[in-house]
């Protein structure tokens, strides 16, 4: 695919340097053989591992402008991630991806609830530059949000218009949808 958009994946562990195939992994190489989308998956466990992985995508990887979706798996309560047993708010997220993620989809999997207000959500993508912030409103381990992601994810390969994005997932996941709340902020 000449303009493929690739997902860079960054999943959130309780040792990096402990190896274990994730779900994560599993449903990435899935999406890799069913549908063709290539994507990077990095762990940390904490927020200089997060800042480490997304400098070396910046910095290091000619193919960064090639990364549409940053598909954040991390575990937190509310509006904020969890690392190392340390909660970090999303505005303190913001100001760490502060202009670097100029027309990127940041999507957060459901092992964290979203729930931004218009201003939270316009000061995220302000300070980051992003295009979109997307997530679930529920947080449900046990109900993970693997379907609609990548179908999400599959979406954005065929589709720009981020409105019509949203409009054919929740026609083709709608009961889903609904369960975990899907939410996309632009």
């Amino acid at each position: 695919m000449d303009n493929e958009k690739l997902i860079f994946c960054l999943e959130g562990v309780p040792n990096v340097e402990t190896f274990t195939t994730t779900a994560v992994v599993k449903n990435l190489e899935q999406l890799a053989f069913e549908q063709g989308i290539t994507s990077i998956y990095k762990t940390c466990d904490c927020i200089e591992g997060l800042e480490e992985s997304l400098g070396n995508l910046l910095y290091e990887d000619h193919n960064f402008k090639n990364y549409e979706i940053i598909y954040l798996v991390l575990e937190g309560e509310k509006n904020t991630i969890c690392l190392n047993n340390y909660y970090y708010s999303l505005e303190e997220i913001a100001e760490l991806f502060e202009g670097k993620m100029k027309g990127k989809i940041l999507h957060f999997a459901n092992v964290k609830s979203l729930d931004l207000s218009e201003e939270e959500a316009q000061y995220f993508i302000d300070i980051t530059g992003a295009r979109a912030v997307s997530g679930y409103g529920i947080a449900n381990p046990k109900l993970p949000s693997t379907v609609i992601d990548k179908a999400f994810f599959s979406l954005c390969q065929e589709e720009d218009n981020l409105v019509e994005i949203v409009e054919e997932l929740f026609s083709k996941h709608y009961n889903l949808c609904n369960l975990l709340d899907f939410r996309l902020y632009y």
